[in-house]
């Protein structure tokens, strides 16, 4: 006899919506790549440029492989841009350059959310190493309060993504305000670096229900064993 696990397709949902916005920013960035700034400006010096008129000295602009890697790390004042951002003078690549800024004006400025998420980053980490272990043992064992503990460090990451939320919200918002206010785009550029910014915004909005799903799913599996 085979045992259907209703409560997986909870799972699946979950997949399959980060499956499509990963799809959608990729398709986004690779359109809007083809697109060149009128002023011919790249992502590293787009990215110098914002930093200088932000009046933020000390964070140094680099390079890192892969594509859509760039981040910025406030633990040691570094904005790194990948290849596809670097060295391209399209749309999509000083808009991302834009977003990365953002978060470094976020953390010059002493952004809440930021530092909030900053903050509670190795509390998350120990928490999502030990969440599934002890889940799936008191899922096994039938034992409720090892379970219980591993619901609540599982909820630490859903809470890492809910303040990760405002956070990408806002630098991308700083982003386009940036761009528009010092002349890095033009008018009609504005509407393709938006479409590219909501687009890497939406994967952290999948990603956060994606983890709600999950988060469910135990406690539906929970309540069905309590039955």
């Amino acid at each position: 006899m085979f045992y259907f696990d209703s409560t997986y397709i909870l799972v699946l949902l979950g997949m399959a919506l980060a499956m499509f916005a990963q799809y959608r920013v990729k398709s986004a960035f690779e359109k809007y790549q083809e697109l060149e700034t009128a002023n011919r400006v790249n992502g590293r010096q787009a990215a110098e440029f914002i930093l200088q008129q932000a009046n933020i000295p000390n964070v140094a602009v680099g390079h890192i492989s892969g594509q859509l890697t760039d981040h910025y790390d406030p633990r040691d004042k570094t904005l790194k841009l990948s290849d596809a951002t670097y060295q391209s003078t399209s749309v999509a690549a000083v808009a991302v350059a834009a977003h990365e800024c953002g978060h470094a004006v976020q953390d010059a400025q002493g952004y809440f959310f930021l530092n909030f998420r900053n903050a509670i980053v190795p509390v998350v980490q120990i928490g999502s190493s030990l969440a599934m272990p002890l889940i799936l043992m008191g899922l096994i064992m039938s034992w409720a309060q090892l379970f219980n503990l591993g619901l609540i460090l599982f909820s630490l990451a859903l809470i890492f993504q809910l303040v990760t939320l405002p956070v990408e919200f806002d630098a991308s918002r700083r982003a386009l305000s940036i761009l528009q206010d010092n002349g890095l785009f033009t008018q009609a550029e504005i509407p393709a670096a938006r479409a590219v910014l909501r687009a890497a915004a939406f994967t952290y909005v999948a990603a956060t229900i994606s983890t709600a799903l999950q988060l469910l799913r135990f406690i539906l599996l929970a309540n069905n064993r309590r039955r």
